[in-house]
């Protein structure tokens, strides 16, 4: 269309084309004059004034005209396609397929979906370095840097003293879980240095009145773990299942209103595994670790017997459990000594779940605890 127009204006220079000449020799400002004697738009005289001398001579109208023909074509046929959405989208669909015809070739940038795009968490913007982290008996807790640390060794507050150590890097959350069965999470790289003596977990979390901090694990999130209550109930959870944001923890353990959790204990990973319980009167148990369901939280199933009165009574509770990986060694520890079971030993009290378990030799029936060195 701005074509057109501009052509009309060359038709018009000439036709007129002797006096077009006269008034750009003669006038100052022949833009306007030429607006004013011609009746043209501006756009018109502008085209006129912008061409060469020899082009207005050789100015022809039979050529101007042809390109109006030619143009005005174009135009009713562009007009036609604009007014109809279902000729608009032939008119595209034809060219996109042309276009593809002449230039289409396999695509060379692979698409692939993707989730949708989360912010970074505090966690991720940490770096990642090996930690030591380290509960007291008084559930104080501290991060020592590195895996070759002595924790025992450190100094403690008066009337506290070591409780346990577990290894994870520093942008894993350290998982701790009280007596009653809850998991609390904190960020490990927020522990207190282990220069010092560490803080009180609960002062970061709000526990139960009365419960207890009795251990702490730490890894990736699909790592299992083994949660056990003093009644000889249990299962396996995936880390990713204790995860809180809650101060006041996440309930995870069923627990007997008068029981207790015990350590929660790493399972190794790739290995054939035995899981080892034993209670207040030294009974031991081990069994296949198949036998025992993963849940995300519940009471779990029998670990060992333990009779209901005698439970009731406390005469007999679960001390200890903990996961032996295949080929390991078990440490039995009581209140001044430790005894090491080899693999073949503790074939001697290996069972179906639920069974009562074998006793432990005279003199370590009194166990305080289960050990094994697990896998980094």
């Amino acid at each position: 269309l701005d074509r057109l127009h501009i052509l009309d204006g060359l038709l018009v220079a000439y036709l007129n084309i002797d006096e077009v000449i006269k008034v750009i020799r003669k006038e100052d400002k022949p833009k306007p004059a030429l607006i004013k004697k011609f009746k043209i738009t501006d756009t018109q005289a502008e085209a006129i004034l912008n061409l060469r001398l020899r082009q207005l001579a050789k100015l022809e109208e039979i050529n101007i005209k042809a390109e109006q023909k030619e143009l005005n074509v174009e135009r009713k046929t562009l007009e036609k396609i604009l007014k109809s959405s279902n000729s608009l989208k032939t008119f595209i669909k034809n060219e996109i397929e042309t276009d593809a015809a002449e230039f289409g070739d396999d695509r060379r940038t692979p698409l692939k979906a993707r989730g949708e795009a989360k912010a970074f968490s505090e966690a991720e913007l940490v770096s990642t370095e090996p930690v030591t982290i380290i509960l007291s008996d008084r559930g104080w807790a501290r991060s020592a840097k590195g895996h070759d640390v002595e924790a025992a060794s450190l100094q403690y507050k008066s009337g506290d003293s070591f409780k346990l150590a577990v290894r994870g890097k520093s942008n894993q959350p350290a998982i701790f879980m009280d007596s009653t069965g809850r998991a609390y999470s904190l960020p490990s790289h927020t522990l207190p240095s282990a220069r010092g003596q560490g803080e009180p977990v609960s002062g970061r979390v709000s526990p139960p009145s009365g419960a207890t901090f009795e251990g702490v694990v730490i890894g990736e999130d699909d790592r299992d773990v083994l949660l056990a209550s003093d009644a000889g109930y249990g299962f396996i959870a995936k880390l990713e299942d204790l995860v809180t944001r809650n101060k006041a923890g996440k309930a995870v353990l069923r627990v007997a209103p008068t029981g207790r959790a015990s350590v929660p204990a790493p399972v190794p990973r790739d290995s054939k595994c035995l899981i080892a319980g034993v209670s207040s009167i030294g009974r031991l148990l081990c069994f296949d670790m198949g036998q025992l369901p993963e849940l995300a939280k519940g009471k779990g199933v029998k670990l060992i017997n333990i009779p209901g009165p005698k439970y009731k009574s406390g005469e007999e509770k679960l001390v200890a459990a903990c996961v032996v990986p295949n080929e390991g060694k078990l440490q039995v520890q009581t209140a001044n000594r430790k005894m090491t079971l080899k693999w073949s030993d503790l074939q001697s009290y290996v069972g179906e779940r639920a069974l009562r378990g074998n006793f432990l030799p005279k003199g370590w029936r009194k166990v305080e605890g289960l050990k094994t060195d697990m896998p980094k």
